[in-house]
């Protein structure tokens, strides 16, 4: 049995294929269905890092699942194309949940797929709605960047995904091809938990990145670089009054939900 956190470990070339190609096959058959499905985790950061994706394999950072962002007026034709597939759903996670997410199995090959409608609330909530339609096969750069960053106690996959995007993508005021910083700024904004928990882990990327023998002075300097000019945005944006009340409490009053586990 593996000791290894989750999503962390070596993983050959065959199995990554597999998660590869299975997440193509989902995709085409979402395209063909008229179902708007945008991938998240790994699989996400592996599509959008052309150049930088190898450092996944190179720091052991592995596949485990598939994930999709949608949208919730789209469940049923989610759960009909994904029969479709092979696929079983867990259909009290769906209930449980209250329609926020679904989880389907595929017996055949052993794959798990999760589905977060409308947005991924963990530690702290983030909404997609009307942002899916931005970028293509993925959720936008910024909700990528989010997607991470909202985890309290993060974790080393998690730091590794978020530093092939810095590497990466350049950041900017707009969603082509750009980190959106403009979009991470005004929801760090609105919410003081979620600012709290973002600069938090943004500081450890910073960090953590200078550890990893597998990266270059360059690229170490480039991380911190970018790093520093988005948490510069995010300090830039005005803050409106609810969010300075929030702030003099600070941490004594606990600013984030506990998760039990976050992929």
């Amino acid at each position: 049995m593996s000791t290894s956190p989750i999503g962390m470990g070596e993983q050959g070339e065959a199995e990554r294929k597999m998660f590869e190609n299975e997440l193509q096959r989902v995709l085409e058959a979402s395209e063909h269905a008229g179902v708007i499905l945008r991938v998240i985790g790994s699989l996400a950061f592996q599509m959008h890092c052309p150049q930088y994706g190898y450092l996944q394999a190179a720091m052991g950072r592995a596949y485990t699942d598939i994930d999709f962002a949608g949208y919730s007026n789209q469940s049923k034709e989610v759960r009909i194309m994904m029969a479709g597939l092979g696929y079983e759903d867990e259909r009290e996670v769906f209930i449980v949940s209250e329609g926020n997410r679904a989880i389907f199995n595929n017996p055949k090959n052993g794959l798990h797929i999760d589905v977060f409608y409308d947005k991924l609330d963990f530690c702290h909530e983030i909404s997609w709605l009307g942002r899916l339609e931005v970028d293509k096969p993925t959720i936008p750069l910024a909700e990528m960047v989010l997607e991470k960053m909202q985890i309290v106690r993060i974790n080393e996959k998690d730091i590794i995904d978020t530093i092939m995007l810095l590497l990466e993508h350049p950041l900017g005021d707009h969603d082509q091809g750009t980190i959106n910083s403009a979009r991470i700024a005004l929801l760090c904004a609105k919410d003081w938990g979620l600012w709290r928990t973002t600069t938090m882990n943004l500081d450890k990327v910073k960090r953590l990145a200078q550890t990893y023998s597998q990266l270059t002075d360059e690229q170490k300097a480039h991380v911190a670089r970018q790093v520093d000019k988005l948490l510069e945005r995010i300090e830039a944006e005005p803050k409106p009054m609810q969010w300075r009340l929030r702030a003099r409490v600070g941490d004594r009053v606990k600013w984030y939900k506990d998760v039990d586990e976050v992929h």
